[in-house]
């Protein structure tokens, strides 16, 4: 019996052989049998499938609007296609052919495919999906089925029957195949165009919500779309998505950053770093990521519109915890989607080669006379269709790159500052605020870069590779000999690129150590100027400055060595080949050495391009290394920190047992040699033995003299401190405490929302915030009450108002421990008075409080009272055990009068119309919002730029680049006009063959594929005058190359001289400049925007502006040279070049505004990311108290974002003018192969000129592209040239005149004669001085007081002329103080200034900078200062203070600031409440020196403890700017309306 198998079945089915059942191949085309089944029932069938997976999506009800019409086209394909088979189906029944079950078979499988797709769309129009394309899965499905119908057509076409009108049901049949068309393209175009939005590419962010379209008639605002999302193929490959912005920008509408699109959902900076957070998390557990949940979560809603971030995707604060490998962790997160991108690149190296290939075909074809014109037809099509695929393939690889980089970008920023908020605080000890800002700038951006460089590094030896084997191929082993050369040099390499990396380490680490300088420069210039200290510090940053220059000139050196040595080695390898061949035995013939030298021109890309990409790996490995450091810092371990087990008590708060604490990390490596002075000075700050019970509710005091461990001992509280040992609890720690520190830390932000600190507003607990704190009176003078805008650490507030508002941001919070870091100091008796009550006492009752105070007064109303010395608590008791132990001061005892009198005063300066001083910003466009330069660059930045580097220099530069291009094209064209006499002189002994070889020998010189050309019937010549002309020729060529390299060595040294010459001159004026520049400039730029010029301005200046400029002027004098060669060679093609130029400059003149606008807003909307890290930085403490850290993730997240819009469509804007380009380029090259192919036609054609020409054309593409994108480019970096200019012309500075008249020895008597002074800081704002006159007499003493904002402090500023007057004159010895330089003024005055502000260096240089005194002098006033023992512990003058002077407390930088006004031997000294952080027992025996050391002297006093200046000679009481009163405390006591009077109380005898 027979069986039935497989094969019998498909026979069967299909009515073939049984012996071949299954063909092919029949009749010349495929088989119908195969065409059914392989092409038609099994796509259909995985259609089917596929398409089933998508019925079961999660629907939407909430969808009301008719879906887009993309998809109702793409449903009704899908329906016509079911219908069209089933009619087929009906025919075939009817019809009863043989093969009839085949054809059901297939059509069967074609309808219930159609049907099952058809129900696929029906879902996904109600889901997420409807505003996109939905899954590319269902356009790859359709796309299958296309071969099967191509090949039923073509079946048909070829059989006559079916086309046979006396057969109406075949001719139905092949109707019905022929309609079937119709769906598909009806579906392929609704796919490519989906109709989604406007225009048909836009996306409204609000889409998820299934919000209706836009009506046609309303062009959405750019600000409100999404970038990408949602665009249909075409408007993808051609970037059609930007079009409405550019326009915009075209418009010149483009102002700010909310104008631009938004990021994609895959970019937006939560998602991203949501996704590389799980990497990290699943490194370190070494899981997969994400556990098969979606990596990616939903997109944000429209609440992004209106700014509020939407915060669900930051429950918690991400912790990135472990030692895990920083690569590792971006492999996890970006490598899959990089690697892929690798593959791309693979496809753009190997297409490249097809160019060149066909361009050769082509110069055979026009060698040949007789040839046929197809096949020159056939070359210049190819040539049109794999440029045309090359450029979009190439724009896609470049785009999809730049996302990658992007990405990156955002996760390494965010968890840098993630980082940030989590570090312990004494892991931060040894970090210095600009080391960890350079981290998310200059760090991150080379990380970010080596995205750019890793496909290169493969992809470079790749080519390389086949280039040599193509040389082998053409002199065999001869090439060794060449090839040695540049393997000799590899090690050359290695070793310039090792002194390159070294290198660079040095210039970042001096970079770091000038940005920190700058930094603190721009942080204390207040005190800078008081002390006339300009000069020094200018030579300070200049010494910096010139450390780091001298390593960027030995980079900028090696670099251009670098290009040097690859630029001659072409010629060395040349040479040396043709040597080794002759050798060897061979004779040399014109051919090899055209072919050779093409090869060796070819090595030149890869081995030009090699060190650059190696340079910027290796960049990226030290960054890389520094970041990943810094991630390696230890964590807050709060959980192990705190003791978790509770007290039997449940009244608890706190809880300390046996407490010890350091400010260093016992276990960090970083103590080396270099850290053991910092480890010395620190030590002085380690607490022992802290016992502590504070039960809930209780006003505890803690007491000691200056340095004693009183903040120090809130800091072990709050966790930023190391426990060594012993147990510290605290009562609900998550919730956080309410801290004030002693140095008040504000935001850049309106009053308003540094008191709120991202709480919800409450009007009536605000107001009672507002009154406890004595805000009212100064809210009411404020130019916009508590919206006004307080500038950048608060500078444009006193110090009163500033300690008042950080209380006030404390006592808002409502939490349930409160510590209160001496929040008294800086203010007056009265206000003092006034905060104990209101706040400390009513406010705050029934919350534990921890009060560190010198206020000794305020002492007795505390429940309990700690007095510390030595870092250890001695005594803790109640005010009556512990008072006594200190010394003694007057306390105040009032009667009913005096109450009476007290609540008078306060109505009394309650008076509308008091003006406190205040230097408030309130003009918007000064402290607001950076100012963005708006359209082209001037002419005077190139010519800024011109001047910097040197008007001869920059002349020669662009000569000896000029002499660099000529001598390369004149080298080109010799070898042109030899092929030419070679053609002439050997037509007699070649045939035409052998010199269509010469023809593609000579085109090899540009293009790699040209090797292929036929090269067999080369003769080879023999007679002796041909190797003389070989020679001759060779010769000439060799001389033309030598002087090419020549000129490039001149070329690249000069170029580097240049580029130092400008970075030394640029920043020279700036750093002028900027220290020349007046206070209030100063007080109203955050302190961001000027570092940003110094950094990353000055980076661009240094190094990217020099690097981009050299391509951008190679590249123009490239192209320079390619048109004339073109032209040259084809006249006729000057036709094609005229309109294409026209379309060229349209092109870029419409992508120039909005590029550059887009860079601009790049670089404004930079700014606020770092000064919003550095003010994170400076306030940790606070942040971390508070738990207030997962919003200032949310915020940094949102600034980025801003920047990210802007980077992100930069580089779109990029790509949409480079695929326009190179189609530019791909018209020229399809231009020139048509004339070509024509002229041969005519037989007016020379061949080696035209392979010269379109050798030349085929590299048109990437000039174009780089000549724009250097231009752009150039004009972006310039932009840091502009804005440091800006900073080096517009800034308003100090009169900078010295008189020369005045006496060496003035003023010898100290006195002072203020006549009418009317100050105020800036239009607009209320005076601060108004009509003070006075006479103070020479040597006298005098105190001054006022409530705060009173004027007291502007009285200093007047006399220094840090604001000069409005009206009025200051006389000093009877001289006008505004007729003497101000140099020579402030060096003859002393101050001890508000804020104590010590720089990062060791004691002696804070104290004498200039080095003007000796060791002996300085240590004699540091003992008068009672700070010996303190130095001597930290180890001398040598000793480190730490940042800012970090090492010491408030308390002892306040001593050493009036240590440094001892040293200064002037005759008028101005004390600003200098003692206020200081206890009574210290400030007693401080006014005892003060006295002492200033008998004969003129001393000004601000204090708020009246006991201060109660032994003054005379006491000058402010108010509203004005004097109120000027007379002995003694006149003014026995007084009774006298105001000193009511501050003084009852004084007892």
């Amino acid at each position: 019996m027979r069986v039935f198998g497989p094969a019998e079945l498909v026979a069967g089915l299909c009515h073939t052989d049984e012996r071949h059942p299954f063909p092919v191949w029949q009749n010349g085309h495929i088989s119908p049998c195969f065409n059914q089944l392989v092409l038609g029932a099994l796509p259909h069938a995985g259609m089917a499938i596929f398409s089933a997976c998508y019925l079961s999506m999660a629907r939407r009800d909430l969808l009301q609007t008719s879906p887009p019409c993309g998809w109702t086209l793409r449903w009704m394909a899908a329906l016509l296609a079911a219908l069209l088979f089933t009619a087929d189906v009906v025919l075939v029944s009817l019809l009863q052919q043989a093969g009839l079950y085949l054809d059901v078979l297939a059509d069967g499988c074609a309808i219930l495919a159609w049907l099952v797709h058809f129900s696929a769309l029906t879902v996904l129009q109600s889901t997420a999906f409807r505003r996109s394309r939905g899954p590319p899965l269902l356009l790859l499905l359709v796309l299958l089925s296309v071969p099967n119908l191509v090949i039923t057509l073509m079946i048909y076409c070829d059989n006559q029957e079916c086309l046979n009108l006396t057969e109406p049901l075949e001719l139905a049949r092949f109707a019905l195949a022929s309609a079937r068309t119709l769906p598909l393209l009806v579906y392929l175009l609704a796919f490519a165009f989906p109709c989604i939005g406007d225009a048909g590419y836009t996306l409204y962010i609000n889409a998820v919500d299934g919000s209706p379209l836009i009506p046609e008639s309303t062009q959405p605002d750019t600000g409100e779309m999404v970038a990408e999302d949602g665009s249909g193929c075409v408007s993808r490959l051609f970037y059609l998505w930007l079009n409405p912005l550019l326009r915009r920008g075209q418009r010149g509408e483009l102002d700010r950053p909310a104008d631009v699109y938004h990021l994609p959902r895959k970019l937006r900076t939560t998602v991203v770093c949501r996704y590389f957070h799980q990497c990290w998390e699943a490194c370190r557990r070494g899981a997969a990521v994400s556990n098969g949940q979606d990596p990616w979560p939903r997109p944000v809603s429209r609440n992004l519109l209106s700014g509020t971030w939407s915060s669900h995707y930051q429950e918690e604060p991400l912790e990135l915890e472990g030692d895990v490998g920083l690569l590792r962790v971006l492999h996890k997160a970006f490598g899959m989607r990089f690697y892929i991108l690798g593959v791309l690149k693979v496809v753009v190296n190997m297409l490249s080669f097809t160019g060149p290939l066909l361009l050769s075909s082509l110069v055979n074809f026009m060698e040949d006379e007789g040839a046929p014109v197809s096949w020159g037809a056939w070359c210049a099509l190819g040539l049109f269709a794999t440029t045309l695929l090359t450029s979009f393939l190439r724009s896609i690889f470049v785009f999809e790159i730049s996302k990658v980089a992007l990405s990156a970008r955002a996760a390494l920023v965010s968890a840098i500052y993630g980082k940030a908020l989590q570090v312990s605080g004494s892991s931060l000890v040894d970090t210095t605020l600009g080391k960890v800002v350079n981290l998310m700038s200059t760090d991150t951006n080379r990380v970010v870069n080596f995205f750019d460089s890793f496909h290169e590094l493969w992809s470079l030896p790749f080519r390389f590779i086949i280039t040599l084997y193509l040389l082998y191929l053409q002199v065999g082993v001869a090439f060794v000999g060449g090839l040695s050369v540049a393997l000799l040099l590899v090690p050359f390499n290695k070793f310039l690129a090792s002194r390159i990396l070294s290198n660079n380490q040095h210039m970042l680490r001096h970079k770091d150590s000038r940005v920190k300088l700058m930094t603190e420069i721009v942080f204390g210039i207040r005190v800078i100027k008081f002390y006339n200290w300009e000069p020094h510090f200018t030579q300070k940053v200049v010494d910096c400055r010139k450390q780091e220059l001298s390593h960027l000139r030995a980079l900028k050196y090696l670099d251009a060595l670098c290009v040097y040595t690859w630029a001659a080695l072409p010629v060395v390898i040349s040479i040396l080949t043709f040597v080794t061949y002759v050798l060897l035995g061979h004779q040399l013939t014109a051919a090899k050495v055209f072919t050779t030298l093409a090869l060796v021109g070819m090595l030149i890309i890869p081995l030009n391009s090699f060190p650059w990409v190696l340079n910027s790996i290796l960049e990226a490995k030290v960054s890389l290394a520094r970041i990943q450091r810094f991630f390696k810092l230890s964590n807050q371990d709060l959980q192990a920190y705190y003791a978790l087990v509770c007290p039997e008590n449940s009244q608890t708060s706190i809880l300390m047992s046996q407490g010890k604490f350091s400010w260093h990390d016992p276990d960090a490596p970083n103590q080396n040699k270099e850290g053991e002075t910092e480890a010395a000075a620190e030590g002085s700050l380690m607490l022992h033995s802290l016992t502590l019970h504070v039960t809930k509710g209780s006003l505890v005091a803690v007491v000691g003299k200056v340095g004693c461990g009183k903040s120090s001992l809130l800091a072990a509280l709050t966790g930023e401190l190391n426990r060594l040992s012993g147990v510290v609890y605290v009562a609900d720690r998550e919730a956080g405490f309410g801290l004030a520190c002693q140095e008040p830390w504000i935001q850049h932000a309106s009053v308003r929302d540094n008191i709120l600190f991202g709480k919800d507003y409450d009007p009536d607990f605000y107001q009672a915030v507002i009154e406890a704190c004595a805000l009212t009176d100064d809210l009411n003078v404020l130019p916009s009450g508590d919206k006004t805008e307080v500038g950048e650490n608060g500078v444009t507030l006193s110090g009163g108002q500033k300690a008042r508002l950080a209380l006030a941001r404390a006592v808002y919070m409502d939490k349930d421990i409160y510590l209160l870091d001496d929040p008294l100091a800086a203010v007056d008796t009265d206000v003092a008075e006034h905060l104990m009550k209101k706040c400390i006492m009513e406010l705050l009752r029934g919350k534990t409080r921890i009060l560190c105070t010198h206020r000794v007064e305020f002492v007795d109303k505390a429940d309990m009272v700690v007095l510390m010395d030595n870092g250890t608590i001695i005594k803790t008791g109640t005010p009556a055990e512990i008072l006594p132990l200190i010394e003694a001061v007057p306390k105040k005892r009032k009667n009913d009068d005096n109450m009476k009198e007290k609540n008078g005063v306060e109505q009394e300066e309650e008076q509308p119309g008091s003006s406190p001083d205040l230097r408030l910003d309130h003009d918007p466009d000064l402290s607001g919002v950076e100012q963005k330069q708006v359209g082209g660059l001037a002419w005077r930045v190139y010519q800024t730029y011109w001047v910097a580097v040197g008007g001869a220099l920059a002349a020669s530069i662009l000569m000896s680049l000029l002499l660099m291009q000529a001598s390369k094209n004149v080298s080109d064209w010799w070898l042109s006009h030899w092929i030419s006499e070679l053609r002439e002189n050997g037509s007699t002994g070649t045939n035409s063959s052998s010199s269509g070889a010469f023809g593609s020998a000579h085109l090899l010189l540009f293009s790699p594929g040209g090797l292929m050309s036929p090269l067999s019937s080369v003769q080879t010549f023999t007679s002796g005058n041909m190797s003389s002309d070989v020679k001759f020729y060779l010769t000439v060529y060799s001389s033309i190359a030598a002087a090419n390299t020549v000129f490039t060595a001149l070329r690249a040294f000069l170029f580097a001289y240049g580029a130092i010459c400008a970075a030394t001159a640029i920043h020279t004026r700036l750093l002028d400049r900027v220290l020349k520049a007046t206070v209030s400039f100063f007080d109203t730029t955050p302190m961001g925007r000027i570092l940003n010029r110094f950094s990353s301005d000055l980076y661009t200046v240094d190094d990217s502006l020099p690097f981009i400029l050299n391509i951008l002027l190679a590249n123009v004098f490239g192209l320079l040279g390619m048109l004339v060669v073109i032209s040259y060679g084809l006249p006729w093609v000057l036709v094609l070049l005229l309109p294409l130029t026209l379309v060229y400059y349209r092109t870029q003149h419409f992508y120039r505004h909005t590029s550059r606008e887009l860079k601009r807003m790049c670089s404004v909307t930079l700014s606020p990311v770092y000064s919003h890290f550095s003010e994170t930085l400076t306030g940790l403490g606070t942040i971390r108290a508070s738990g207030s850290s997962a919003r200032f993730e949310e915020e940094i997240a949102r600034r980025l974002e801003q920047n990210q819009r802007c980077l992100f469509l930069s580089n779109a804007a990029m790509q949409w003018l480079s695929i326009r380009l190179q189609l530019i380029g791909v018209a020229v090259v399809t231009g020139l192969g048509a004339i070509a192919v024509v002229q041969h036609q005519f037989h007016s054609v020379d061949p080696g000129l035209v392979g010269l020409s379109l050798s030349y054309a085929l590299s048109i593409t990437n000039l174009l592209c780089g000549l724009i994108d250097g231009f752009t480019q150039t004009e972006m970096q310039l932009v840091s040239v502009e804005r440091t200019e800006e900073y080096s012309t517009g800034l308003p500075t100090e009169p900078q005149h010295q008189n020369t008249q005045l006496p060496p020895a003035w003023p010898e008597h100290g006195c002072l004669d203020f006549r009418g002074v009317v100050l105020n800081y800036r239009d607009g704002l209320p005076n601060a001085l108004d009509g003070v006159s006075l006479v103070v007499r020479p040597g006298e003493k005098v105190g001054i007081v006022g409530r705060t904002g009173s004027g007291k402090s502007t009285l200093f500023l007047a006399l220094f002329r840090m604001v000069e007057l409005n009206q009025g004159q200051i006389l000093l010895d009877g001289l006008d103080i505004s007729a003497v330089g101000l140099a020579q003024l402030r060096s003859r005055l002393a101050i001890i200034p508000q804020d104590p502000f010590l720089f990062s260096g060791t004691i002696g240089e804070n104290l004498d900078p200039c080095g003007r005194h000796s060791d002996r002098q300085l240590l004699d006033v540091v003992e008068q200062c009672h700070l010996s023992s303190v130095v001597g512990r930290m180890g001398g003058l040598q000793a480190e203070v730490g940042e800012r002077g970090k090492s010491f407390s408030v308390g002892q930088r306040q001593l050493l600031c009036l240590a440094r006004a001892l040293l200064t031997e002037a005759k008028v000294l101005c004390i600003d409440e200098a003692t206020a952080s200081v206890d009574q027992k210290t400030d007693k025996l401080l006014q005892q020196t003060i006295r002492e050391k200033f008998q004969d002297k003129t001393v000004l006093t601000i204090a708020h403890r009246i006991n201060t200046i109660m032994d003054c000679d005379r006491v000058l009481v402010m108010h509203s700017g004005k004097v109120v009163e000027f007379d002995t405390p003694a006149a003014l006591c026995q007084t009774d309306h006298s105001i000193f009077h009511r501050l003084v109380g009852w004084r007892g005898p």
